[in-house]
């Protein structure tokens, strides 16, 4: 079942959305606000969400409430990686909420977080139990990131090798599970925190960890799990049989379903991160889904209060 949809993933972030083809941000903010009158027409009640903010920049949401956005949807969401990425501490996390919370009335969402095991397992190991102290009953939902770890032929096709150096080889080892599904240090322990934490897992085209993922987020009694359709894949051949594949399996979950990448056609530059040259055309196939796979059927998320002291 989907819950809610998302608006593109990591905005705020180059490697995800081309800023320099986008000062401002202006065209951003007219596709999201398209795109979100194009799902209250098809589900009125399903939530919307804005993409997860990479970093975590309260005057990034501040600019696109000037533009109206925040008013088009009913959560924001943030991504943190303090243990691999961020330029903060892991324990720094609930005044990285609050300065959004401090900004916004709307709900925010973690929907994605985790920690590399690039230099060892012991490493995610705490950051997954640390996280959790920090985390469970402070934001309405927690998704980890991720399930599986990128397969190493793979490229972490968001990112730039040549420029990050070793932070570009962290993707790869994000997973609780290795890429044969060999299950990490931190994976004993996740099914403590579920159904309170969800999974992000992004399935590529076609992808052949499809159904023994399904099985892997049973066992661990994940609910909620998020995941994305991708505009840029709408474009393959079959596609939309690849989407109904993935939506199928899926359908025990607890969705969000985050919309987003451009095809290399349809972008001012022919590049996923770039700005649709006709942002209407990203609110049509975000339409199209909802229709497809929800209806009108989806009701909203009730907005309990995650306002308590920390851990």
């Amino acid at each position: 079942m989907i819950e809610a949809v998302k608006f593109w993933n990591e905005p705020n972030n180059k490697s995800h959305w081309d800023p320099e083809i986008d000062p401002g941000w202006v065209r951003y903010a007219e596709m999201v606000k398209l795109a979100s009158a194009a799902v209250r027409a098809e589900a009125p009640g399903l939530t919307r969400v804005l993409g997860g903010i990479s970093p975590i920049d309260p005057a990034f949401i501040q600019t696109l409430q000037r533009a109206g956005v925040l008013e088009a949807v009913d959560a924001v969401a943030v991504h943190g990686f303090p243990l691999d990425w961020n330029h903060w501490q892991l324990d720094q996390w609930p005044d990285r909420i609050a300065e959004i919370e401090a900004v916004t009335h709307l709900p925010v969402w973690v929907t994605e977080v985790g920690v590399s095991t690039f230099g060892a397992e012991e490493v995610q190991e705490f950051g997954l139990k640390r996280t959790a102290e920090l985390l469970m009953g402070r934001v309405p939902r927690v998704h980890w990131y991720s399930l599986y770890d990128l397969p190493k032929a793979w490229p972490a096709t968001t990112r730039h090798r040549e420029a990050e150096g070793s932070s570009y080889y962290r993707h790869f080892h994000m997973g609780l599970l290795q890429e044969d599904g060999t299950p990490k240090l931190a994976c004993r322990h996740f099914s403590d925190y579920t159904p309170a934490f969800g999974i992000c897992q992004w399935f590529h085209y076609e992808d052949h960890r499809l159904e023994d993922a399904v099985r892997w987020l049973k066992k661990l009694g994940v609910k909620r799990l998020r995941t994305g359709l991708s505009w840029a894949d709408s474009f393959r051949p079959d596609a939309d049989a690849w989407f109904d594949r993935q939506m199928q399996a899926l359908d025990d979950f607890d969705l969000t379903i985050t919309f987003c990448f451009t095809p290399e056609h349809r972008g001012i530059q022919p590049h996923h991160t770039s700005a649709p040259q006709v942002p209407q055309e990203f609110a049509d196939f975000c339409g199209r889904m909802v229709r497809r796979y929800v209806g009108g059927t989806a009701t909203p998320i009730p907005q309990e209060s995650t306002q308590a002291e920390p851990a």
